[in-house]
């Protein structure tokens, strides 16, 4: 398993079990909110209201518990709670099964930028899955006070939005007793408009029910969660931005957004930027330009440096490919000719360091070079180390972790290591760090 990044849930089949075959869900167990929510000027202008809602703040009360406690009190006050758009995320203790998670975030990545509070303005994130559609779910959704009355999902082309909901429960006509059902509530089109989701036809759309919604799921590095965290926002501009890097990052990883981003683990980011967007005034039907505070998603990375290190794993496969076929492990299905792989695999790490010799092309009888025989170019590797400052034994206790002890007795081991070790010629003390981090002091 690479220890670097963790499995990824984007598995290419999903096994049929009792509970049907889905999409893996990706567990969460907390939420760090895009903002905060203050009282409407009617209800800001009771007392009573107001100080019902100081209460709340001061007590970390989650803003949906506020505004339950309002309304329970209050019954004329509807929506007593808008939402305000802020520079910072917020990070609550209720909005945690462990209240402690949310200090724990603050300390590691909250700021204080001048007024005395500490605050969560930018912090990093790794994603459990390479499809972002599995880590920015999104939809049209329209809600009820207690469920989700409509929301949208897309059908098997891909292309065409359905509107979807809840199908209605079914009475058994012999007890007259609603049927009992398994795996959760049914659901069914919704009968209008042949079940198309039509945003410029639809009363809900128009009437602000129905709303784009979206979140993030993620963990965040040095946060102890076996479940992951999530980010709710209902921007179309955030949640496009976001598409286009993802899109980005996984052409530039092969396809990976999983785990971090390289092999020095540089993680996301998410912040938040104030940027300028349009929208149509609703009563003049012109564009209208207001700044808002967007939440932007960074991946602080050098490109060059992620291209190139896709070449030497592209090479490292091609080298394993090779080792196999001189083993003769290879599949049957293998159409490139052994001698054609090899040379090429070898040639690729000839700039770095001398040649790495292939292991000994086993016997008639199937014996191969002794497992004791180290890989040549051992000694080049171990004298690269103690440039950059890392001694023989340090340096095997940490590739020994990190790739297993066999590294030494073949070629592909060698060369992973040997790659390790160019990748911080010019940052040895970052190498220092990273052993440090991963297999102590």
């Amino acid at each position: 398993m690479d220890q670097q990044n963790p499995p990824s849930l984007s598995a290419p089949t999903v096994p049929i079990t009792l509970l049907g075959q889905r999409e893996p869900r990706i567990p969460t167990a907390g939420k760090i909110r895009a903002g905060i929510k203050v009282l409407t000027k009617k209800a800001a202008s009771n007392p009573r209201v107001k100080a019902l809602y100081d209460d709340g703040v001061v007590s970390n009360a989650t803003f949906d518990e506020i505004e339950r406690k309002i309304i329970e009190a209050f019954p004329g006050i509807e929506n007593p709670l808008v939402p305000k758009n802020v520079a910072w995320f917020t990070v609550r203790p209720n909005d945690f099964p462990n209240p402690a998670l949310a200090d724990q975030i603050l300390a590691l990545y909250g700021e204080d930028r001048g007024d005395g509070i500490r605050r969560l303005y930018r912090f990093p994130v790794m994603f459990p899955a390479d499809r972002w559609q599995a880590v920015m779910p999104h939809e049209l959704a329209c809600w009820s006070r207690n469920e989700k009355r409509y929301w949208s999902e897309y059908g098997s082309d891909g292309h065409t939005r359905f509107c979807k909901m809840h199908a209605p429960a079914r009475i058994d006509e012999r007890t007259r007793r609603v049927v009992r059902t398994f795996g959760g509530r049914g659901t069914q089109l919704r009968p209008e408009n042949d079940g198309r989701c039509d945003p410029e036809n639809c009363p809900e759309f128009q009437g602000r029910h129905c709303n784009l919604t979206g979140r993030f799921i993620f963990y965040i590095p040095g946060i102890k969660s076996l479940d992951a965290f999530e980010l709710h926002t209902n921007s179309f501009y955030a949640l496009s931005r976001a598409i286009e890097r993802f899109e980005t990052i996984a052409f530039l990883r092969g396809g990976r957004l999983a785990g971090f981003l390289d092999r020095r683990h540089t993680p996301f980011f998410l912040t938040k930027k104030l940027r300028e967007v349009s929208h149509l005034d609703p009563k003049t039907g012109q564009p209208v330009r207001s700044a808002h505070w967007i939440i932007e998603l960074e991946a602080p990375i050098d490109v060059s440096a992620l291209l190139i290190e896709q070449d030497r794993d592209a090479a490292i496969q091609l080298a394993e490919d090779a080792v196999r076929t001189l083993q003769g492990e290879a599949s049957r299905d293998l159409q490139v000719p052994a001698l054609q792989v090899a040379p090429s695999a070898t040639e690729t790490f000839a700039p770095c360091a001398p040649t790495l010799d292939a292991p000994q092309a086993p016997t008639a009888t199937g014996e191969g070079a002794p497992a004791s025989t180290p890989a040549a170019g051992t000694e080049a590797i171990y004298a690269l180390a103690a440039t950059l400052g890392v001694s023989p034994e340090r340096l095997d206790a940490y590739a020994d972790w990190h790739w297993g002890v066999g590294w030494r007795r073949n070629a592909q081991g060698s060369a992973r290591v040997l790659a390790e070790l160019e990748d911080f010629r010019s940052d040895p003390q970052g190498l220092i760090d990273k052993i440090a981090a991963e297999i102590g002091e």
